[in-house]
C-alpha cells in the first residue's frame, strides 16, 4: 500500500501548447494557413513524451569538451548528446535561423512575428539549443554590412539542413555562426577588448588573443571583435579553413555554468586565426549591433515563453492537487497567485509579440521604426528580468514536487537568468534607453503618442508620468531603471488594450500603473476575478 500513488498530478504531456495558448493564437490570428498549420504540428510535438525526453536528456548528459585526441594531436571538439542535435536539427529543418531571410509567401510581411511564434513554441521545450539558433539568424544581419560575405555565406546558413560534421563549410549542407566578443579584462565594455588583427595583404586578417564567454564553440564561424590597425573591428572567423584544418581556435574549457546546460559555451585562445573584416574598419560595434538587436527580441520571446511553460506546470498542478479537502486552485489565496503571474506572462508574451511586429512594420511606418529602435532594449530588459521571480514563484506553487530535477520546473528556473545576463545585462539595456533618449528624443514621443493610443481613457496619467520619468532621466543616470520599467510596463498594458484582453487588460493596467508596492504575486484584490484570468489564459483540458 505504501507504493501507491494518490493526489498527484498526471504529467503535462500529451495536449497542445499551441492549442492550449489563446493568447498566443490571438496573436496569429493574420498568419496564413499554412503557417497556423506548422504551428499546431510544433504545438502538439513540444508536448509529446519523446520530445520532453530530448529535452531531459540533453540537460543531463551536458557537452563535453575535447582538446587532443590519445595521440596528442589537437582536437579542439565538444561533443554532445545525440538528444542535442535532435532538437537542432528539428528547429534547424522549421526555419527557426532563417525564415526571416527567405522569401516564403507564407510569411510575407510577418516574417518576424511568424518566427516568434515558432520560437516561442519551441522554447517551452528546451531553450539551450535555441542559443546557436538565434545566433545564426541573427549574425546574417551583421553579414549584410559586407554583401560579399552574405552573398557568400547566406545560402549556405539557409538551407534548413543541419550538418554537425567536421569538415570545411564549403563542404557543408548546411552552417551555423556564433560569435565572440565578451574578454576576461572588459566584459560588457567591449572598446576594452585585446584580441588583436593584423592584415595578411591579402584581404584576410591574422587574429590572436582570447575570449572569455564564446557560446555554441562547435559553429562553423564566429563574428569575431577584434583591434585592428583602425580600431575595434568584426571579423568573421571559419573553425575550420577550406584544407580541413584547424584555423587556430584553442579551446581552453567549457564554461560549468548555473543553467543553459545543453548549449556549450567555451574559453578560446585564438592563434593566428584567420579572418575576414565586416563591415567597415573600425565600426565593429556598430556592425555586431545589428546582430545584438534581433538576438534581444529572442531573448524577451524566449522568456516569455519560459514563463509560460512554468505557469502551465504550475496550473495544471494545482488543478490536479487536492488540499484541506478541495482542488488547490480552488482556495482563494491560490487563484490570486496564480492570476497575479497569468497577468506578467500576458503582458511579457504581448510585449514580446508587440517589439516583433515593429521589426517586420519598420520599413514602412515611421511609428513602427521608432518602437523598434527605442523598445527593444526596454522589452528585453522587463521581460528577461522578471522570468526568474515568477519562475520561482510557480515552482512554490508545486512544493517539494517543484524543487526535484526531475520536474521540468527546475530546469526553466535555471534557464532564465541567461536571458538577462546575455547581450546586455539590466544596466546596460537601461543606459541604451538613455542613449536613445539622448540622442533621438523624437523617437520616444512616436512610441508615447502609440501608447497613449491604445491605453485610451483607462490608461489616463500613463503618459504624464512618463514624460517626468524622462525628464528626470535626463540629468539622472541613476534612474535609468525607473524609467525603463516604467516605459515597459505602459506598452504592456497598452498591448493588452489593444488586443482587446478587456478585464485582463484591466486588471494588468490596475495593478501594474496604479502605483502600488509589489514585491511578490498574489497582490490582486477581489475587484478582479482570478478564476476567470486564469481559465480564460490556461483553459482546463477537456
Amino acid at each position: 500500500m505504501t507504493d501507491e500513488v494518490i493526489n498527484q498530478p498526471p504529467p503535462l504531456a500529451g495536449g497542445n501548447a499551441w492549442r492550449g495558448d489563446p493568447l498566443l493564437i490571438q496573436l496569429a490570428e493574420r498568419f496564413s494557413d499554412p503557417v497556423r498549420k506548422d504551428l499546431d504540428g510544433l504545438g502538439r510535438f513540444v508536448m509529446t513524451q519523446e520530445a520532453q525526453e530530448l529535452a531531459r536528456l540533453a540537460n543531463t548528459d551536458t557537452p563535453k569538451l575535447r582538446t587532443h585526441d590519445r595521440q596528442g594531436r589537437r582536437l579542439d571538439l565538444v561533443e554532445y548528446h545525440p538528444a542535442y542535435h535532435a532538437l537542432m536539427r528539428r528547429s534547424i529543418a522549421g526555419g527557426l535561423h532563417s525564415s526571416v531571410w527567405e522569401n516564403g509567401d507564407a510569411e510575407i510581411g510577418r516574417r518576424h512575428q511568424v518566427r516568434a511564434a515558432r520560437f516561442y513554441l519551441t522554447a517551452e521545450l528546451e531553450t539551450g539549443h535555441l542559443c546557436p539558433i538565434t545566433m545564426t539568424s541573427a549574425s546574417l544581419a551583421a553579414l549584410m554590412a559586407s554583401p560579399k560575405l552574405f552573398r557568400e555565406w547566406a545560402p549556405r546558413v539557409t538551407t534548413r539542413k543541419y550538418d554537425q560534421t567536421q569538415k570545411p563549410p564549403v563542404q557543408k549542407t548546411g552552417l551555423t555562426l556564433g560569435m565572440g566578443m565578451t574578454e576576461k579584462q572588459g566584459g560588457t565594455d567591449v572598446r576594452a577588448n585585446t584580441t588583436r588583427a593584423e592584415r595578411t595583404g591579402s584581404g584576410f586578417y591574422r587574429l590572436t588573443g582570447h575570449k572569455w564567454f564564446m557560446s555554441a564553440p562547435m559553429s562553423d564561424a564566429f563574428l569575431v571583435l577584434a583591434q585592428a590597425s583602425e580600431g575595434l573591428s568584426c571579423f568573421l572567423v571559419p573553425r575550420i579553413l577550406g584544407d580541413g584544418s584547424g584555423n587556430g581556435f584553442r579551446f581552453q574549457r567549457l564554461k560549468d555554468k548555473l543553467g543553459n546546460r545543453s548549449n556549450a559555451s567555451s574559453e578560446v585562445e585564438f592563434v593566428n586565426a584567420i579572418g575576414e573584416m565586416v563591415g567597415d574598419p573600425g565600426a565593429g560595434v556598430k556592425t555586431i549591433m545589428d546582430m545584438v538587436t534581433l538576438t534581444r527580441l529572442d531573448c524577451a520571446v524566449a522568456s516569455s515563453a519560459l514563463m509560460r511553460a512554468g505557469l502551465a506546470e504550475a496550473v495544471h498542478h494545482t488543478r490536479h492537487r487536492q488540499v484541506f479537502g478541495s482542488n488547490l486552485i480552488d482556495q482563494a489565496l491560490m487563484q490570486r497567485v496564480l492570476a497575479d503571474m497569468a497577468l506578467d506572462v500576458a503582458a511579457a508574451t504581448a510585449l514580446s509579440f508587440r517589439l516583433a511586429r515593429s521589426f517586420d512594420e519598420a520599413a514602412s511606418d515611421r511609428g513602427e521604426a521608432a518602437f523598434a529602435r527605442a523598445m527593444t532594449p526596454v522589452v528585453k530588459y522587463w521581460v528577461c528580468k522578471i522570468a526568474p521571480a515568477l519562475l520561482y514563484e510557480a515552482m512554490e506553487c508545486l512544493g517539494g514536487n517543484g524543487y526535484v530535477e526531475e520536474a521540468p520546473l527546475a530546469r526553466y528556473y535555471r534557464e532564465a537568468p541567461v536571458n538577462a545576463i546575455w547581450e546586455g545585462s539590466g544596466n546596460v539595456m537601461a543606459l541604451d534607453v538613455l542613449r536613445v533618449l539622448g540622442r533621438a528624443p523624437g523617437l520616444f514621443e512616436e512610441v508615447l503618442a502609440g501608447i497613449d493610443r491604445d491605453l485610451g481613457t483607462g490608461g489616463r496619467g500613463t503618459i504624464g508620468v512618463l514624460k517626468a520619468a524622462m525628464q528626470v532621466a535626463a540629468t539622472d543616470q541613476g534612474s535609468a531603471r525607473l524609467l525603463t520599467e516604467q516605459l515597459a510596463l505602459s506598452a504592456a498594458a497598452a498591448e493588452l488594450r489593444r488586443l482587446g484582453a478587456g478585464r485582463i487588460a484591466d486588471a494588468f493596467v490596475e495593478t501594474r500603473l496604479g502605483g502600488q508596492w509589489r514585491t511578490t504575486y498574489g497582490m490582486l484584490d477581489s475587484r478582479h476575478d482570478a478564476r476567470m484570468i486564469i481559465d480564460t489564459l490556461y483553459p482546463p483540458v477537456t
